[in-house]
């Protein structure tokens, strides 16, 4: 009795893949959360909220003040963004406010831009509005996107334009003159931006993350979306937020209170203190995970991979057609059983037969893992070399 446009989104990739992790007992690479803890003053005002301060009935259905203030501090300190708390919505992760987002600005016959592969919830969000899902690929090693594509995606129905970067699961950090080119042709369309920025904080190298909300002209057309689970390693919590110009943003906020209405009271003003940790501990996830990042991929080239080196978030896609390997999503399946490991396909995060095409070899994995998991999990799979 599922409804047809949903039929597409019965199940994840990332529960297949863990299901198999456990069958297997293989070390899961696939789903993208971190096996250690945030920072342990964060941890303890969660604690402490919940036992002692009796912050645990509903909060503010837009979020607690203390989040929404910590937040638009947090876009000054950055970015330079002028932030009016007002304009905050604090959400059930980054998920749910993608989906108020596309709920709340798109009418059936809309389109939505963005670029693929994509992650799964986004397609899914689109089919949910009644929208139409426009798909601009990212072509792999660089995970580019070529500029007459995205003009094509373009028409007067272009509704919204949602922009992930750094970007999940590639790994790529859109340049400034990439992220111009994009509000340029929005601005064409009179198309609002949604920007999905949770990796905000996870650039390698001489990357830079650019909110689009800081580019010139386009402030008042973007919503901006980033969370808590990726920067401070708490995924499960799903704290998230949006902000915008207060006409824009009055679309999720409508939307959202009719999802969750809220949650998560103990754990907001936990994590509005954690965002005004010293640079020292923002530093520190850059360098932790480049570490991370170049210990895997090292284990994954002597296994046999050839290594799309990403410049942001904390995943890498691996190439194994020099092992012998030429589909990404027959890989996954068998790689739990081959050596102990598992990883996801990049192509079911395509909606195009072009996409699809363009990364079928391609898989993914995470390296948001302790050191020591990370060597286990090179030294297994260096067996498939045989």
């Amino acid at each position: 009795m599922l409804v047809e446009r949903m039929r597409p989104f019965t199940s994840t990739i990332f529960t297949e893949i863990s299901r198999l992790a456990v069958e297997t007992g293989a070390i899961n690479l696939g789903q993208g959360f971190p096996d250690t803890d945030g920072p342990a003053s964060l941890l303890a005002d969660a604690a402490a909220n919940i036992t002692e301060r009796g912050v645990n009935q509903y909060p503010p259905g837009p979020g607690m003040p203390s989040l929404r203030r910590a937040v638009a501090d947090h876009q000054r300190r950055f970015y330079g963004l002028e932030v009016d708390p007002a304009d905050v919505v604090v959400t059930t992760g980054a998920t749910e406010a993608i989906a108020s987002a596309l709920l709340g600005l798109c009418e059936p016959g809309d389109e939505v831009v963005t670029f693929e592969p994509a992650y799964d919830s986004y397609a899914a969000s689109v089919a949910l509005a009644g929208a139409t899902l426009k798909p601009v690929p990212l072509h792999p090693p660089r995970f580019g996107f070529d500029d007459d594509e995205l003009a094509a995606a373009f028409s007067d129905r272009t509704k919204v334009v949602l922009v992930n970067t750094p970007h999940n699961p590639t790994g790529t950090v859109f340049t400034r003159a990439q992220l111009v080119r994009i509000g340029e042709l929005a601005v064409a369309h009179d198309a609002v931006i949604v920007t999905d920025e949770v990796y905000e904080h996870m650039t390698f190298d001489d990357a830079e993350h650019v909110p689009m909300a800081t580019l010139p002209g386009l402030a008042g057309r973007t919503l901006t979306i980033s969370s808590a689970g990726k920067t401070f390693s708490v995924t499960g919590w799903k704290v998230g937020w949006i902000h915008g110009p207060p006409e824009l943003v009055a679309a999720p906020r409508a939307v959202k209170q009719f999802l969750t209405f809220h949650g998560g009271a103990p754990l907001q003003p936990a994590v509005a203190n954690a965002l005004a940790l010293g640079d020292d501990f923002y530093f520190s996830i850059t360098t932790d995970l480049t570490r991370k990042r170049d210990l895997l991929s090292a284990g994954l080239r002597a296994a046999g991979f050839d290594v799309l080196t990403p410049r942001g978030t904390y995943f890498v896609v691996a190439d194994p057609r020099p092992l012998g390997f030429d589909d990404g999503v027959d890989l996954a399946g068998k790689l739990p059983g081959l050596c102990g490991v598992a990883a996801v396909p990049v192509s079911v995060f395509c909606s195009s037969a072009a996409g699809v095409a363009a990364t079928r070899p391609l898989v993914r994995f995470a390296f948001c893992k302790r050191d020591e998991v990370l060597t286990e999990a090179a030294e297994r799979l260096a067996g498939l070399r045989g």
